[in-house]
């Protein structure tokens, strides 16, 4: 491949924000999407409620959910808030508190959420039986949460993920 083939590749955006101290304390809300946006993580179904869906986790749903509570062990000044796991994407806000991290320098949301996603899959392939697999996409969205107007209304977003899967941007069939 030549540099003159290289240039007809879109530029890729760099998806954190620059210069942002992403060890820093505060609320960071955090999208991971399965590659290829694939419905393995669980079903949504219709609760008992009128409104309200279910979800029930698949087998790497569960051990989705066993690791992202892992991570609170492993990072003593991480706290998981709030979290959905949908069945081609996981919604988290994570909360950092001013709790030091042992480790110099204190590792990133980014370094947490690539442990994360690596730990996760290497754990579904070994049960699973499928090495080599990939269960989760490259890159991660991040929001950094500033106030608590934002806070409240990412935490509705992540509540009624489930109410609304029908119409979510990242719903495949």
């Amino acid at each position: 491949m030549t540099m003159t083939d290289m240039e007809d590749f879109p530029k890729r955006k760099h998806p954190r924000l620059e210069y942002y101290d992403y060890s820093k304390s505060g609320y960071y809300h955090i999208t991971i999407c399965t590659e290829g946006r694939r419905p393995i993580l669980s079903k949504v179904g219709r609760g008992l409620a009128p409104a309200a869906n279910t979800v029930n986790l698949t087998d790497i749903g569960k051990i989705a959910e066993e690791q992202l509570f892992a991570l609170e062990s492993e990072y003593p000044y991480l706290k998981i808030d709030r979290y959905v796991i949908m069945p081609n994407h996981i919604h988290v806000i994570f909360a950092l508190t001013e709790k030091t991290a042992g480790a110099s320098p204190r590792p990133t949301v980014p370094d947490i959420v690539c442990a994360y996603k690596s730990r996760t899959t290497r754990l579904c392939n070994k049960y699973g039986q499928t090495p080599g697999r990939k269960i989760f996409q490259t890159s991660f969205y991040d929001e950094i949460i500033r106030n608590k107007t934002a806070y409240d209304e990412i935490s509705k977003y992540i509540y009624e993920n489930p109410m609304n899967w029908e119409e979510d941007e990242l719903f495949c069939e």
